[in-house]
Parts: structure tokens; sequence; C-alpha cells
């Protein structure tokens, strides 16, 4: 298959800064769509496959897949998309379209692997890992591109491809909505998608930070109620009274402080992804027949349900924008937790 080098911005190491590169991407194929990069957001995902520590990564390495950008170029046989219609492409560029799971409409969970937006074996380009949105243009299968509703800011809409179907898919999945009592954890990328959406299903949501400061934040993002969630007291109060806990934390913490809030057969979902393995009390759940879970993103098909759901509620990402070269800034941030409440990186930058 033919090929074209486009500007990309990656690592060569775990220890190496990111910083320019030219990477391969496959020529429009019958079936592919070419995008070019508008904007990409930064998910917690790029740093750790970037630095290695899930210790998988291939370099060289170019992160980013909550994507959104302008069609530039549709193969003959595209039906689904045209040039110069906005579009979006979050984890998932190919799956095996065979197995139970793709034909369900869960490629995440595709029987021999779904190929990811970056890091992943390139069904293309042979001995190529597939590389991610940090870049100029990508070339995507039609069936793995997503429609962006008009009326959402772009920028702002990028995250939606990562952290809004991380928390919208387990949201549905539990049947939230009026009528239940919802807890989110964490007030971060994730948790301030988790609140905006749970209220727009008609939930009442309680938010648990570990600081005060982020109460009007919370109030703000649509929570009903805000839970300092060091204070046994105000946690107390809780005691039985959720349907659903999201937990959108990726540091140890308490979980079964947080399952003894549930009512019977509730259930909460973890979304973060701590470290280290966490403790789970056998009384925790065997009390209440109480369920602890996890959810990670969506399926394509779902994945459009998000999108139109977040149109119709006019829903997006808290975003801060930085240019390319601010991404090795901007990682440090990440890991310090300062940033309300995702990086987008405006691609143009790429190009000055």
């Amino acid at each position: 298959m033919n090929t074209i080098h486009v500007k990309a911005y990656g690592t060569e190491a775990a220890d190496a800064p990111l910083q320019g590169l030219s990477i391969p991407r496959r020529e429009t194929a019958a079936h592919d769509v070419k995008i070019e990069i508008l904007y990409c957001g930064v998910c917690h995902s790029d740093l750790h496959t970037a630095r290695n520590e899930w210790h998988n990564t291939v370099y060289p390495n170019v992160p980013g897949h909550e994507i959104v950008g302008k069609v530039v170029n549709v193969g003959s046989h595209v039906k689904k998309f045209k040039v110069g219609d906005t579009v979006g492409i979050g984890c998932i560029v190919d799956s095996c379209r065979e197995c139970q799971y793709c034909k369900e409409g869960l490629e995440q969970f595709c029987e021999p692997g779904m190929v990811g937006t970056y890091n992943s074996p390139d069904k293309y380009l042979p001995n190529v890992q597939t590389y991610g949105g940090y870049s100029e243009s990508i070339v995507v299968d039609e069936n793995y591109v997503l429609s962006i509703p008009e009326n959402l800011d772009l920028a702002a809409t990028a995250p939606l491809l990562c952290a809004g179907i991380t928390t919208y898919s387990p949201l549905k999945h539990w049947n939230v909505g009026p009528g239940k009592n919802v807890g989110i954890v964490g007030i971060g990328g994730l948790g301030h998608m988790g609140i905006k959406i749970a209220k727009a299903m008609g939930a009442h949501v309680v938010a648990f930070t570990t600081s005060e400061s982020k109460f009007k934040e919370a109030q703000r993002l649509g929570a009903d109620e805000v839970v300092l969630s060091t204070d046994p007291v105000q946690m107390n109060k809780y005691r039985g009274k959720l349907h659903f806990i999201l937990d959108a934390v990726s540091a140890e913490h308490d979980i079964n402080a947080y399952l003894g809030l549930l009512r019977v057969d509730g259930s909460l979902a973890l979304v973060g992804a701590p470290e280290q393995p966490l403790p789970v009390a056998a009384f925790s759940v065997i009390i209440g027949r109480k369920s602890f879970s996890g959810s990670m993103i969506g399926g394509i098909a779902e994945t459009q349900e998000m999108l139109d759901f977040c149109g119709k509620h006019n829903i997006t990402a808290d975003i801060e924008m930085i240019d390319m070269n601010q991404i090795n800034e901007a990682y440090e941030r990440l890991l310090k937790g300062d940033i309300k409440y995702r990086f987008v990186i405006d691609m143009a930058s790429l190009k000055k």
C-alpha cells in the first residue's frame, strides 16, 4: 500500500520528550476517509503510553485519540461522509468485524483485539504501529469515523471522544435516569463529564471530592449535592442511598467507603485506573447484594449515540487550549492535576 509522510509530534523513548516527527500514513483507499486534524484532546492514557507506564509501548509513539477534524478526501466506495464534513475519531480505528462482540457493536471488546488509534499493530502498513492524533492528518475506514453535531464547539468536543464515551457508556448501561441517585467520585477530566452527562440523563447527582475548593465547581457542572469524602459525617449521610456510583479516581482510595453508600442491588463502576489493586471487603458487596464493576469506552455506535446526546443537551468538556509545542509542559501539569479539566491541542500550531 502506498504511503505519504505527514508532520506529527511524538516520542522515540519513554524518557524522551515529545518532539516533531515525520510519520507514514496510508493513501486513501476505497473505504477510507482522510481527515485534516483540527483539534486533539490530551488524555491521561497519552501520557501513560508515551512514557511506557503500561509496559507495552512500541516506539516511535504518537499519542492522541480525541480527534476532531475536517474530511479532505474520501475513497471511491465511501457512503457515509463527504469532503468538508466535520468528523471525529475516538479510541478505535478498526477491529476484526467478525467476532461476536464486533457484530453486537461492542468493538471495544473485540476478541482478537480492537485496533487502537495509536500503539496498535497497523492492519494496512506492515511492521508499523498506528499513530494518533498529534499529527496533521489521519486516514481511517469510514465505519470507524463519527459525525460531530453542528451546534457543538469543535475544540471542546474533542475530549468527548474518550472522556465523554468513557462516562456515558456505564451511565447508560446501568440505566441512570430520573428517579436515580447517582454518585460521581472525583471531579477531574472524567468526573466532570460524568456530572454533566448524569445530570442531562435526569439523575439526582451527588459529587464526591477530597477538596472543599471544588464544591462550587461541582455545582456549576450540575451536581445537586457535593460531599467532602474525607468527612465521615458527610459520607455517612448517604449510606445506603445511592443507586449507582461512577468512580473516576485513578489514585489509591478506599473503595469500601463508597460501596457502603449503595442501596440494595446498587452498583459501583470503576472507570479510573489506579496503579495498585483496590482491596474490596467481602461484606461490602455481600450485604445489600451490591455489584463492583468496571467499564471502558463504548463501541462505535454507542460513541455516535453519545455525541448525538451531547449535541441535544449542548454538552462539551471544559478545556484549556494549548499549542503543540506546549505538550511536554502540559504532561507535567497533568501529573499534578493542574488542569480544569482537559487540555486540547490546536493542531494548526503544528504547521507553524
